[in-house]
């Protein structure tokens, strides 16, 4: 489909961060000083989790509306919007806008304006943003009350039992009727990418290997041990934006292919042409040579993340790693010549130099923050989607460390 994700022309880097994780966790100039922060640690990209409504626990992932950015992110909120403009925005969003309740509209029209603005402000300055794109709907959403025939009944979306938890991972997200999506042309996936590019130059697809196989899991189950993998769409769906919305379009996926990962997930991606994703908290297993988040084992399709939202900081990681990972990745940094650093600045010089064309680092690990400041726990409702940075937290000091080490590592932005 597209031989090359057509950002990566060079190497590059940027931070996670989520826009709840900013002080005040709005738009604005809040946001706007990260840009600037950014842009002074040479810095090409900013990553964020899904700006959609987050359900009670504060989780993007289970937003009411696959579409509808949340109200919490405005900057003005009471800024007057004109019922032309709502009615401009309704008729640009044809699809998906009437589905919303209209008292959501005016603020749809606000998050434009402001996103918009933001976006505008760190494309100036050479920082380009990636979004996710979560597979799944909420339950209950919007979504699943407008388009109720495109989703199967009686089961509900998780994972298996892997790393993370023993009984696997019950997420109770309804499930897609795949045949259902495909008479009717995948029409909700195109216009899901639409919107997906009107605001980002790239995005996240959250559990791509959920495109060729996904765990059911009986909906009354309490947890997702008694789920059976089912084929999924392949590539149809993406097939299906190419048409609509053209090649270029639809080149600017990374695929989250993390866990369960079988030769048709990877191979689908390849054809696809998107990058997967390589997790430096994955790479010190001295019994798997062969492990795709090895350092040695990355090549130029992968973008490579120092950890993820759903894993610990690198320091709350190194303070619990066995010793035997922890022995192989002291001699990584050591033999690299970071051996003198701090660990958590050892680790990122040592990922740095990844052939991977980029590279994310979390900004709890530029500060070198503990476990008490991960994003996520997954397995887990309450207690996660907390972490703030405090104003003044990111420094001047930090960047020129950040802007030293992508220097180092050829990635500085130009």
């Amino acid at each position: 489909m597209t031989d090359r994700n057509k950002h990566f022309a060079g190497r590059a880097s940027g931070v996670q961060l989520h826009l709840t994780s900013l002080p005040g966790g709005r738009l604005g100039g809040e946001a706007r000083r990260f840009v600037d922060w950014l842009a002074a640690a040479g810095q090409s990209w900013w990553q964020m989790l899904p700006l959609g409504p987050p359900d009670r626990y504060g989780s993007p992932y289970k937003a009411s509306s696959a579409f509808a950015a949340w109200h919490g992110f405005l900057e003005a909120p009471k800024a007057k919007v004109e019922p032309e403009e709502v009615e401009d925005f309704v008729a640009r969003h044809a699809f998906w806008a009437p589905t919303l309740p209209a008292r959501m509209l005016p603020d749809q029209v606000r998050f434009e304006r402001e996103w918009s603005a933001l976006r505008a402000y760190a494309a100036e300055r050479g920082v380009r943003l990636i979004g996710d794109v979560p597979i799944y709907v909420a339950p209950g959403s919007w979504d699943q009350k407008a388009w109720p025939e495109l989703f199967q009944e009686g089961v509900v979306a998780g994972v298996p039992p892997d790393a993370f938890t023993a009984a696997g991972q019950r997420w109770g997200n309804p499930i897609y009727d795949w045949r259902a999506l495909s008479s009717r042309r995948y029409r909700w996936w195109v216009e899901r990418f639409r919107r997906t590019f009107e605001l980002y130059d790239m995005a996240r697809i959250d559990h791509f290997r959920g495109f060729v196989a996904y765990w059911a899991v009986p909906s009354a189950d309490r947890d997702a041990r008694g789920g059976t993998w089912v084929r999924g769409p392949g590539r149809a769906p993406f097939a299906a934006g190419v048409r609509e919305l053209g090649a270029g379009a639809m080149a600017g996926f990374i695929a989250e292919d993390l866990g369960v990962i079988t030769p048709p997930v990877t191979r689908l991606r390849r054809e696809l042409g998107y990058p997967g994703m390589v997790v430096l908290q994955f790479a010190f297993d001295p019994d798997d040579p062969r492990g795709p988040h090895r350092l040695e084992n990355h090549g130029s399709d992968v973008v490579a993340y120092t950890g993820t939202h759903d894993t610990d900081t690198l320091r709350g990681w190194w303070s619990t790693l066995e010793a035997p990972r922890r022995r192989e990745a002291r001699a990584a940094v050591e033999a690299a010549g970071f051996g003198r650093d701090d660990i958590d600045w050892a680790l990122i010089r040592l990922w740095m130099s990844s052939p991977a064309p980029l590279v994310m680092t979390q900004v709890q690990d530029v500060l070198g923050l503990g476990s008490e400041a991960r994003m996520n726990l997954p397995g887990t409702a309450g207690g996660a989607w907390k972490f703030r940075l405090r104003r003044g937290q990111l420094t001047a000091a930090r960047a020129k460390r950040l802007r030293a080490a992508t220097e180092e590592a050829g990635r500085l932005a130009r």
